[in-house]
């Protein structure tokens, strides 16, 4: 097996950081539960933090097709930043994400198509972001049964909404919040060699007004500002897998 993962910060795996400074996500751990189930597996992660879907569905599609063997399966995700700018062109980024997959069935990949985990609840403008996710997640779907591929759908997770599985920037997910994401992931490909963690013992309740403040200063402010100066978080930086890298299987909970 040879499984290839193209995305955004979400897929890149921000937020979980085991050393404190390499990402590791959902996506790491979807290759490793892969391996357990098949005697090791090819990976390559091509997803790069701050992308807009029309780069993952164009550039990083057209990497995912050089590689060389061709992948076996690809899990799709993009539009959670297009999501947070308005006036985003919200039926084209489903057209691009069509042409996409289109492309990679055509040489034979298998497809997932994933729809992120909703951040809205901890975020300003957090009912308008939700409306724009909500018809991402809606248009996915329906391209998903036409396609006959494969969708999971983070999105409408009720249980991921909560603070707890969410990093300190309310943007990206934490490590048990990226192991829920490859559970579901694997389990949608008929595999169980990771389990869906238990629930988080934090309480269940909304942010409390010091940590609103401290995410308004470190983080909220910050974005706000690279969105001025025209940058992204992503700039300069490339992909971390991007060659096919040996997944070895080790010990994973049945």
């Amino acid at each position: 097996m040879r499984y290839v993962a193209v995305g955004d910060s979400f897929t890149e795996g921000v937020g979980d950081e085991p050393d404190g400074i390499h990402p590791r996500g959902w996506a790491d751990l979807v290759a490793e539960g892969l391996a357990a189930e098949h005697g090791g597996v090819e990976y390559a992660n091509l997803a790069i933090r701050g992308r807009l879907l029309e780069p993952i569905a164009t550039e990083q599609i057209d990497a995912a097709l050089a590689l060389d063997p061709l992948p076996t399966l690809l899990t799709f995700n993009g539009g959670g930043n297009d999501m947070l700018r308005p006036g985003s062109d919200l039926a084209g980024l489903i057209e691009l994400t069509r042409a996409a997959v289109r492309r990679c069935t055509a040489a034979g990949i298998e497809v997932v198509l994933l729809a992120g985990a909703d951040p809205s609840s901890g975020l300003p403008f957090g009912e308008k972001i939700r409306g724009r996710g909500e018809y991402l997640t809606t248009e996915i779907a329906t391209l998903a049964a036409d396609e006959d591929l494969t969708f999971v759908d983070m999105f409408h997770d009720s249980e991921i909404r909560r603070p707890a599985y969410w990093s300190d920037d309310r943007l990206h997910l934490n490590p048990i919040g990226h192991q829920r994401v490859a559970a579901h992931v694997l389990r949608a490909l008929g595999v169980h060699t990771i389990a869906i963690p238990d629930r988080p013992t934090a309480p269940i309740s909304g942010y409390r007004w010091t940590e609103d403040l401290r995410f308004t200063r470190s983080h909220l402010a910050p974005w706000v500002i690279r969105r001025l100066r025209g940058r992204s978080s992503g700039d300069s930086r490339e992909a971390k897998h991007p060659m096919w890298t040996a997944v070895e299987p080790r010990g994973a909970s049945r």
